[in-house]
């Protein structure tokens, strides 16, 4: 039972809703322009908000559903085993986001998918790393620079503000953070370089 969950989880987590978006109302495939990432930071600077606000909340959406399908296991709410299943889950729908295998493992670096599942799991040190993230975006306007902070937090605020004590959470939260950290590495070569490109909430494609 466990297994066909997991394998569920990475089969939603491979529906890319910006390619799918994209090709469907627009006649464009996102990774052909802009950064090349299948993600919603790059439908927003390739289609716009219409496009992008969509493709945010519907990753964000689909790394809740893929750990909520726990509640579908026999597992009692909230038990070490109910808690390691969602664990296996989140990191099932996050794969198939980055390595879909419905668009030939070509997807995107998991910056919204992640939030919809640490909202989920570990819903207050979600929120700080939230308020971490909104602040040097809004300082900055550069997404990846915000979610590399984000998630950098996010182990500090698990384990040393919040005080876990759960090895298991632990090395999630620190798998979190690398995760973030290894997706963006073309994004750190370009902030150092100062070439990153900043995200406007408004543009000509919207109007």
């Amino acid at each position: 039972m466990e297994a066909s969950l997991v394998l569920i989880s990475y089969l939603l987590g491979s529906i890319s809703t910006s390619v799918w978006i994209g090709k469907t109302f627009y006649n464009i495939d996102v990774r052909e322009f802009g950064s090349g990432n299948a993600g919603a930071t790059n439908t927003f600077r390739v289609l716009g908000n219409k496009a992008g606000i969509p493709v945010l909340f519907l990753d964000t959406l689909k790394g809740s559903i893929g750990v909520a399908l726990a509640y579908l296991s026999a597992y009692e709410p909230k038990s070490a085993e109910f808690i390691n299943l969602q664990l296996g889950l989140g990191i099932a729908v996050l794969i198939g986001h980055i390595f879909p295998i419905f668009y030939g493992f070509r997807g995107g670096k998991g910056v919204a998918t992640i939030l919809g599942i640490v909202i989920c799991i570990l819903p207050l040190a979600c929120s700080l790393s939230l308020l971490i993230f909104l602040a040097v975006f809004f300082s900055t306007r550069i997404v990846s620079l915000s979610a590399m902070m984000a998630g950098l937090s996010f182990p500090i605020i698990l384990n040393v503000m919040l005080g876990n004590t759960n090895p298991i959470l632990t090395g999630f939260s620190i798998i979190v953070a690398l995760i973030l950290i290894i997706t963006h590495r073309k994004n750190i070569q370009r902030i150092i370089k100062k070439e990153e490109s900043k995200i406007t909430f408004f543009s000509a494609k919207d109007k």
